[in-house]
């Protein structure tokens, strides 16, 4: 891995300290008959600089709920790791994976993927996604959470309060020579025993953000 890339990431995530002010407000969020609206009616589309969560609360209280895949045959991971930030110019997001997740083998099969936040009252949802493997189980029809197309034809869920769209645009394997704090360390040496593959860092270009109205 790169070793340039952590400092993109620190400054990337320094410049969305100071959000400009959005026009959402989360107490207009309004969740009845939910299943019945469209995702016109339901989302608008805002900059990256409009956020209106920190992303410290968005990805390390919230989680993040990533899904690829295409309409017929998709599948969704809940993280715990990433954040947002510049590369080589772009808005982007980066999150840390297992490389035996089957989420990833989507992402890097068909490049797309969104990035999805809920309010809490919706983690009892989400996250059983994270329990086991789409791979081998029916998991993605047993959610109670819905389905939903994004005008560009990616799949996320009617709940969110907060939709990320990105393009894959660059994915870097551990390299336990490279990680130094020994805590991190431990943890990708015990992932790698179990799963026999070490961590990706996947890194996609933000091509649209949706939150609810």
């Amino acid at each position: 891995m790169k070793k340039f890339l952590p400092i993109l990431i620190f400054v990337g995530m320094l410049s969305f300290v100071a959000r400009a002010q959005t026009p959402v407000s989360k107490s207009t969020i309004d969740y009845s008959n939910l299943k019945n609206k469209s995702f016109n009616e339901l989302f608008v589309e805002i900059t990256p600089e409009q956020l209106p969560e920190s992303i410290f609360k968005l990805v390390g209280k919230d989680y993040t709920v990533i899904t690829a895949g295409l309409p017929d045959h998709y599948n969704s991971m809940v993280a715990g790791d990433g954040g947002m930030g510049f590369l080589m110019g772009k808005p982007t997001t980066f999150c840390n994976l297992r490389g035996t997740r089957y989420t990833l083998e989507l992402i890097l099969k068909d490049k797309k993927y969104t990035m999805a936040y809920f309010d809490d009252q919706f983690k009892p949802a989400f996250l059983p996604f994270g329990n086991s493997s789409g791979r081998d189980s029916d998991k993605m029809k047993k959610t109670p959470l819905t389905p939903l197309i994004t005008p560009s034809g990616r799949v996320s869920y009617k709940e969110a309060k907060i939709i990320i769209e990105c393009d894959l645009a660059e994915t870097h394997t551990i390299n336990p020579e490279e990680v130094y704090a020994q805590k991190n360390k431990d943890f990708y040496e015990d992932a790698y025993k179990t799963g026999g593959s070490y961590h990706k860092i996947v890194f996609g270009d933000i091509v649209h953000i949706w939150v609810r109205k």
